[in-house]
């Protein structure tokens, strides 16, 4: 992959940074890829290729191209966590994946005397919100680490347009949260992360091994205006699994002048939903659904998806369901529960396992059963496990009790 012909362009309205990609062993077309933002943060907004390098690198390597050659001068810390980082995804994920060079002239210039300030990515989710809680309650406002800019990104949804009227009502809701906060909200379009959706469909890429860099990359776009830059974690310490963004491959992304954070790693999900539960604002503006279906009529949550019923059960657990304005319903059945909660990894069961003991407190067994249910459904996933659920449905478990008795009398 070649990138090339980095430029900026300014309007009365706003600011836009691109570069050209050009893919040598990937059967792809050659396309402009951009950063935009709105005219507030022109000044802020750099076509820096450090940008398009962290944008474009894990899928260089990704999708098969031999090599990345930049005609401008990139940092050698970002050039050495790339390779690092792709050593790291190489080790969890195999396959045809191998280190790839990274063409380019070294940077000589390193910019360390710019004032401190810290950003954050921003999306109105539970992980962003309960950062930027735990960031008020942890440091004061002339601290290096409080955070006074978020970064609302457009563009990594499947489908999602910033010029959609209804995509509109998440933009405001971002808006409101952080002007209680006392946040900066900058707008960020890009086109990068569409560049390389139809390549990996069913966005495992993205997911696993890729958001992390491409947001570093959109942070470097700014590296002008932050020397911090945070990332919201998903997965906390005690159930780290492999993912796009991880606190092993999060920091990689950083150079001398600007760090990369990867925030709230010791916190669970339920703690991060109680943190979130004290933000009055956030309560009436939350958002977590990623179906698009949800923007319509100014509803943000779909109430419907695996997500929004696990936020909803886990703000039922703390007795906060009926203060979270953007859920309709202010309550989740056993019946709703098992039929939305197909869980994917280890994580998602830690997210519901958590919620058993404060769902019985409340005297809500129905929703412990329930639980238990979604996550026996995920451990027999398979073919014992298909046999086992068949059993239990059809035949009330007798066939593995009578296999039980079998063994003992034959060990006997």
């Amino acid at each position: 992959m070649k990138i090339e012909n980095f430029s900026k362009e300014t309007s009365s309205e706003t600011a836009r940074v691109s570069a050209r990609l050009i893919w040598e062993d990937c059967d792809r077309p050659q396309q402009e890829v951009y950063f935009e933002t709105t005219a507030e943060f022109a000044d802020d907004l750099d076509a820096n290729p450090n940008s398009w390098l962290l944008a474009s690198a894990l899928a260089a390597m990704r999708y098969g191209e031999k090599r990345i050659a930049i005609d401008a001068p990139i940092s050698a810390e970002i050039k050495d966590g790339l390779i690092n980082s792709m050593k790291c995804l190489i080790n969890w994920h195999g396959g045809d994946r191998r280190v790839i060079p990274i063409e380019a002239p070294i940077a000589t210039e390193v910019s360390s005397d710019k004032p401190c300030r810290a950003g954050g990515f921003f999306s109105g989710g539970i992980d962003a919100l309960a950062m930027v809680r735990d960031n008020r309650l942890n440091f004061a406002p002339d601290h290096p680490r409080y955070i006074q800019d978020g970064i609302l990104v457009y563009g990594v949804l499947q489908g999602e347009n910033e010029r959609d009227p209804s995509f509109q009502n998440v933009v405001k809701a971002a808006q409101t949260m952080a002007a209680d906060a006392g946040i900066n909200l900058i707008q960020v379009y890009t086109n990068a992360y569409a560049h390389f959706r139809d390549l990996d469909p069913d966005s495992n890429f993205w997911r696993f091994e890729y958001h992390g860099s491409f947001l570093a990359g959109i942070a470097h776009a700014f590296a002008s205006r932050f020397s911090v830059a945070s990332i919201a974690s998903t997965y906390d310490f005690a159930n780290l699994e492999p993912w796009g963004s991880h606190p092993l491959l999060d920091p990689l992304y950083s150079d001398t002048s600007l760090q990369i954070r990867h925030e709230n790693a010791a916190l669970s999900r339920l703690e991060k939903t109680r943190l979130v539960g004290e933000w009055d604002v956030a309560l009436e503006q939350l958002r977590v659904c990623n179906e698009k279906k949800s923007y319509k009529d100014g509803n943000y949550n779909c109430g419907e998806c695996e997500k929004c019923v696990r936020t909803m059960t886990t703000f039922l657990a703390l007795n906060m369901l009926d203060q979270v304005a953007t859920f309709k319903e202010k309550d989740v059945s056993q019946e709703k529960l098992v039929k939305a909660c197909y869980l994917g990894d280890s994580y998602e069961v830690s997210c519901y396992r958590e919620l058993i003991e404060p769902l019985t407190k409340i005297g809500r067994q129905d929703l412990v059963e329930g639980i238990e249910q979604i996550i026996r459904r995920y451990y027999e996933r398979d073919f014992k496990g298909i046999v086992k659920r068949l059993d239990r449905t059809l035949f009330d478990g007798s066939l593995l009790n009578l296999s039980k008795r079998i063994k003992v009398s034959k060990s006997s």
